[in-house]
């Protein structure tokens, strides 16, 4: 299905909405490189603003044309059931695009089907992209006040899992919304590390996930400073 939806997604995002990504080829290169580099499983945690975060992520790290060819370079998703899997076509066009939707603060025992399933992937050698802060930051900026503590339990289930923190954000973006500014431009950093805890249980989970918003609250930092 990817030959028929990521061309014109890739065209909308580019020449519609006027994106552009500041560092794409240093930052693609970047990414072939961790790809590359290790069999060990990979999950993507940026910081989340927008509904299509995930998308533009997607369209940054990797060309178009290598989703086309190579369908598992494509990262699986979780996107909340309420915005994007409301009826049973939409089910079907997100599952098509590696989405497993989740309703966030819905039965522990689906949630939990989700991370597991999740889990599952990342030990099978697929990548997959999850917000470490849940939901979109309504301050504009990393928010550690919300923690989504199933990223945590995803790592502590997942021997030896790498995770690449992206931060990124629209030049002209100052807080959450829908969409970013049409026409924007992206400055997108990574930080890879593999979060480590002796923590147990649902502490473990936590402090995983607490390490990564840390990273993604200093990222945040270095990029406002870099603009004065």
């Amino acid at each position: 299905m990817g030959p028929f939806w990521i061309p014109p997604m890739v065209f909308f995002l580019r020449f519609v909405l006027g994106y552009r990504i500041k560092n794409v080829v240093a930052l693609r290169e970047e990414y072939k490189r961790l790809r590359e580099e290790s069999d060990a499983p990979l999950l993507i945690c940026p910081n989340h603003l927008t509904l299509i975060d995930s998308i533009v992520l997607a369209w940054a790290v990797v060309p178009w044309w290598k989703y086309v060819i190579h369908w598992d370079e494509m990262p699986w998703n979780t996107p909340e059931r309420k915005n994007f899997a409301r009826t049973g076509v939409t089910r079907i066009l997100v599952f098509v695009a590696k989405c497993i939707p989740v309703s966030r603060g819905g039965e522990r025992e689906k949630v939990a089907e989700v991370l597991n399933r999740v889990t599952h992937l990342l030990i099978r050698g697929e990548v997959a992209l999850l917000f470490p802060e849940g939901t979109r930051s309504r301050t504009g900026r990393v928010n550690d006040e919300s923690v989504a503590w199933g990223v945590g339990r995803i790592i502590a289930a997942t021997p030896g899992c790498r995770v690449l923190c992206v931060y990124m954000r629209g030049d002209t973006q100052e807080s959450w919304g829908s969409i970013p500014n049409m026409g924007d431009s992206f400055t997108i950093a990574t930080d890879c590390f593999e979060p480590k805890s002796d923590l147990k249980g649902a502490r473990r989970s936590r402090d995983l996930v607490v390490q990564i918003i840390g990273r993604l609250a200093n990222m945040e930092e270095e990029y406002f400073n870099g603009r004065q």
